[in-house]
């Protein structure tokens, strides 16, 4: 059985949630570097197709599942997934607004997705493909929002953006484990190759969608090669964006591991005490930073 412990954190669905996404967010808004936007906007896409596959790999096992609380957290978890897709496309409406391929490349990954892995792979495997794709989020949650401040030169719609998906992100970060290892009986080998895999096709992915809209951007092939390069050097360099996750990324290969074992989220409880005074994403964001600069 997955093992569970006290460091779960209720999964609360924030519904009817207003980013005010509109045209003061400006093309590269993430400090006028056009690799670090395309990156995140690279994201964006991909989460509608990925949350729907992440509920319909759940979904295969749901009705297997007889513990009332898994159950509750599966439904909750379902409508965070379904909030996440629905403000996603919200923001990606800009995208389109900017002449970026949104259709394209999300209809690519849809095939992916659901034509490709649904049906050469096993349920039990595109459940573990869910699970690993999830420690892979909740681990880019916590370089998000640390004492570095990664996203301080964000936009703050955008940055609020990401802070309230990496805060739910971390709140049901055990359910998919919890289906796989309980009830889809996913064994040890399954897992671990499924997290080999989406190490390899998760970046993979991100960097076509990016360099695809860099393309339409107007960046010629070298110029894309140079901001490739300095933008990976961002992410990997000592200090950079994905430096911290690699100490929490290799726990997932521990026998007996299970989500819960990780570290609390950074500014959690600041973003949750922000949020719950007004329900404005935007601040409770702001409130969580400004807690990690102390």
């Amino acid at each position: 059985m997955a093992q569970h412990n006290d460091k779960q954190h209720p999964i609360v669905p924030r519904e009817k949630l207003d980013f005010g996404f509109d045209e003061s967010i400006p093309k590269h808004w993430f400090g006028g570097d056009p690799f670090r936007t395309r990156f995140f906007d690279a994201m964006s896409l991909i989460f509608p197709p990925g949350e729907k596959f992440f509920m319909v790999t759940v979904r295969d096992y749901r009705d297997q599942v007889t513990d009332p609380k898994l159950l509750q957290d599966i439904k909750d978890f379902n409508r965070q997934e379904a909030q996440h897709s629905m403000v996603h496309n919200q923001y990606n409406e800009l995208l389109r607004k900017q002449g970026m391929p949104v259709d394209e490349l999300i209809g690519w990954l849809d095939n992916l997705l659901f034509t490709k892995y649904r049906n050469r792979f096993s349920r039990q495997y595109t459940l573990a493909i869910t699970g690993a794709l999830e420690h892979l989020t909740a681990l880019g949650a916590h370089a998000m929002f640390d004492e570095r401040d990664i996203l301080g030169d964000a936009h703050p719609k955008v940055r609020a953006m990401y802070a309230w998906h990496a805060i739910e992100e971390v709140e049901h970060k055990g359910v998919a484990y919890d289906v796989m290892i309980d009830y889809a009986k996913v064994g040890y080998v399954r897992r671990v190759t499924a997290l080999v895999h989406a190490t390899v096709m998760f970046p993979r992915v991100i960097l076509k969608f990016a360099n695809r809209m860099l393309k339409e951007d107007g960046f010629s092939f070298w110029e894309r090669v140079k901001l490739n390069i300095k933008g990976i050097h961002w992410l990997l360099k000592p200090g950079g964006f994905l430096w911290p996750t690699h100490k929490h990324y290799i726990q997932y290969y521990k026998p007996g591991y299970h989500p819960w074992q990780e570290a609390d989220q950074p500014g959690y409880e600041e973003w949750l005490a922000g949020f719950n005074s007004h329900r404005d994403p935007i601040e409770a964001s702001e409130m969580a930073r400004a807690a990690m600069m102390r």
